[in-house]
């Protein structure tokens, strides 16, 4: 078990934000923090690496309370990246370089820029090297962030909402990079994420928040049309699409043109047509 969490309470002013939060995540994993607009994701994310202070409970990492350990430990220890990256004119090879910084001593080593290096070749991203970070596209300034994280040598990555600027290409570029992190290095990611389908071709394990708390937390068992109405509010079918489960919102009345109501409103949307979903 690589972080735990128990009874993690936090507050803004007087308003409590989150409370009695518990789970436990191990390596190799990829868990997807999902809820709502507002419930408190990106602020659960922050909590877990003191970014921000809970008002109560326990986070450990590796065993160690998270509370006990200094800024830079901490940094060696869990990689972040936030939604939005901060831009300044720095190249990508500077910014990249900045994820040592909790490794470095008095002077940049010949082990830092290799570590560096060989995050530009696994990232395929040498051709930003000497590209100011200010003129790169959303998903370029994305693998950026994330490459800076990773060389850190992070034994957890905290993603927030890593692909909510990003087209669709640029989604599964990235979010097969951190798959491959994941499995190759034997760490865990936790990400926010809003698009549940894309969470369930991605993750292995998912946390559900409601009304400040854990909802549900578990694998895909765990993504039913029961809980996701009970989470969203909204009443959706969930059928299945190459082997991954597929959630479509059974509310489909705005994207159905007016003389085609009658016939959409009989068919199952899971029914298939020649081994295809229609």
């Amino acid at each position: 078990m690589i972080l735990s969490v128990d009874e993690l309470q936090f507050m803004y002013r007087n308003k409590n934000v989150l409370d009695n939060i518990a789970f436990s995540i191990t390596e190799g994993e990829i868990v997807v923090i999902l809820g709502p607009n507002g419930v408190g994701k990106t602020t659960l994310l922050k909590c877990l690496n003191r970014i921000l202070v809970p008002k109560q409970g326990v986070v450990k990492v590796a065993g160690d309370c998270i509370s006990s350990l200094e800024v830079m430990e901490i940094a060696r220890r869990i990689g972040y990246v936030p939604q939005r990256v901060e831009t300044g004119r720095l190249t990508g090879f500077d910014a990249v370089l900045l994820g040592r910084r909790p490794h470095i001593g008095w002077d940049i080593t010949d082990n830092d820029l290799k570590i560096v290096d060989a995050a530009f070749s696994k990232f395929m991203i040498d051709h930003l090297r000497l590209h100011y970070i200010d003129e790169m596209s959303g998903g370029e300034l994305q693998m950026i962030a994330i490459a800076r994280a990773f060389v850190q040598e992070p034994k957890i990555l905290l993603l927030d909402e890593p692909t909510s600027a990003l087209d669709l290409k640029n989604q599964v570029e990235i979010l097969d990079k951190i798959r491959n992190i994941v499995t190759e290095h034997n760490i865990a990611a936790v990400m926010t994420m809003h698009d549940l389908n894309t969470a369930l071709r991605y993750a292995d394990r998912f946390i559900f928040l409601k009304d400040r708390s854990v909802h549900a937390y578990g694998d895909r068992s765990v993504i039913t049309e029961a809980e996701i109405e009970a989470v969203y509010g909204l009443p959706v079918s969930i059928g299945e699409l190459w082997g991954v489960p597929c959630v479509i919102p059974q509310y489909l009345c705005s994207a159905i043109p007016p003389d085609k109501t009658d016939e959409f409103s009989e068919i199952n949307p899971y029914e298939k047509k020649d081994g295809v979903l229609i």
